[in-house]
């Protein structure tokens, strides 16, 4: 296993007519490049997969892979209701260049009935499928135990990224059950990425629409400063929690993204929320509170609180 670090799980962008916005998914790349995240991740509930049709999934996959250049890895979120729509979804990732897939279980409570799910798909692709354990959205419990079994017995079973409460127990249990098999990657907003690495997380796929704070978190912790670490996280958990609001961080994400003059529009497909004035002024202040401004263009520089 070679994956490792910040991978920040990206919107995909829309005109203004609610278009698939190429121009603006390039520069959403160009701009995890400049930051130094170790790759990204396209496709999941924040890129709104559920939403597009087949078409454009793949000019989304095809224009990520396509700017990214090889410079760092695109892995890309399958989402369906049977092993032949994922296996199909995971193929045409592989086809496109894409470098993983991180995979939603299928809608059954059925320990047998998802190792299979998995299996099939793992076995139908050569690249690394990572398990998404995300139950408050996909409504399927995965167990530890579950999770570590597919992990030493299933070839291509590789990752994990775990967003299921109690998530820092659970990351530890599989852990111990699989120590060797299966690398976990946090998400969750960031609310618990400090915990995790120090857990033994590989690195997080979220989409906190400040990703220098996600990287620069992990790369002082892998120097081996751990206070450096934790005063720089402490100082942006203000954010990151506001941030991370079910329902409607996307729309705090995407106005994130448009003010720094990444992506075009703040479109969300519905029925996807939006936010309002008071809201846009209250997230404005929670940006201003960490040093953050949205006035500015680019990386901008962290501060350690």
């Amino acid at each position: 296993m070679s994956l490792h670090g910040v991978l920040p799980i990206l919107p995909t962008p829309f005109t203004s007519n609610g278009a698939v916005d190429g121009a603006s998914m390039r520069r959403l790349i160009d701009f995890e490049l400049e930051v130094g995240a170790h790759g990204v991740s396209v496709l999941g509930f924040m890129g709104e997969a559920h939403r597009l049709a087949g078409f454009e999934r793949r000019q989304v996959v095809a224009d990520s892979v396509d700017q990214a250049a090889g410079a760092f890895p695109i892995w890309v979120g399958v989402l369906a209701f049977g092993a032949a729509g994922a296996i199909e979804q995971a193929r045409e990732a592989q086809e496109l260049g894409a470098a993983g897939a991180f995979v939603a279980p299928p809608p059954i409570q059925n320990d047998q009935a998802i190792y299979d799910y998995y299996a099939s798909v793992a076995e139908a692709v050569e690249i690394p499928i990572a398990i998404h354990d995300f139950p408050e959205s996909f409504k399927t419990t995965l167990s530890a135990p579950l999770i570590a079994r597919m992990g030493n017995e299933i070839d291509g079973i590789d990752y994990i990224k775990a967003e299921d409460y109690p998530a820092l127990e659970k990351m530890t249990r599989i852990l111990e059950q699989a120590p060797d098999a299966i690398g976990v990657f946090g998400g969750l907003g960031g609310l618990y990425f400090l915990e995790e690495l120090q857990r033994g997380s590989r690195g997080i796929m979220t989409g906190f629409s400040w990703p220098e704070v996600l990287v620069g978190v992990y790369n002082t912790f892998q120097s081996g400063d751990i206070d450096g670490a934790a005063a720089l996280f402490d100082h942006y958990v203000p954010l990151i929690r506001y941030e991370f609001q079910p329902k409607i961080g996307l729309a705090y994400r995407k106005h994130v993204y448009n003010k720094r003059g990444i992506i075009d529009t703040t479109f969300i497909r519905p029925p996807g929320m939006q936010i309002g004035d008071y809201t846009r002024a209250e997230l404005t202040t929670a940006i201003d509170r960490v040093g953050f401004s949205l006035d500015r263009t680019g990386v901008q520089p962290l501060v350690s609180g």
